[in-house]
């Protein structure tokens, strides 16, 4: 199946690609996981971060999600690694779902490759978006 296009904000890339180089010359991530973000982010069209569409995740997004194998939904918010924090719901971005996650829109379908096989995910809704809501500097 042919992957879908995402959308990136310029603001978001450039932070991303910083991380992944920081991550690789200090070795504090697994290298599949950042190999993983960073074929996202290839494939990825940059859009500056005004004019995103209020339906695409970027990092800081509130989204909830819907694992189509199970029906089971599940609520988080999309963050830098050094934000994660499982008690409030915050996932990294070089999580398999946080990388899956990012610049998809609702009502996408994801497939994704995680540990017993193949998961497919809804997006179903975005709680809420930094651009949408003019929190730019998130």
């Amino acid at each position: 199946m042919a992957k879908k296009k995402i959308y990136i904000t310029d603001s978001d890339i450039r932070r991303l690609r910083e991380l992944i180089k920081v991550a690789r010359e200090f070795g504090k991530e697994d290298e599949i996981y950042l190999r993983d973000l960073e074929e996202e982010l290839n494939r990825g069209k940059v859009v500056e971060s005004k004019v995103i569409p209020g339906n695409v995740i970027t990092m800081n997004s509130k989204i909830r999600i819907k694992n189509l194998d199970t029906n089971e939904e599940v609520i988080f918010r999309l963050v830098f690694p050094e934000n994660t924090d499982s008690s409030q719901d915050k996932i990294s971005v070089l999580a398999p779902i946080g990388t899956a996650a990012i610049g998809y829109k609702v009502g996408d379908i994801i497939e994704w490759k995680v540990p017993v096989g193949l998961a497919k995910l809804q997006i179903e809704e975005i709680l809420y978006q930094p651009e949408a809501a003019r929190d730019y500097h998130l």
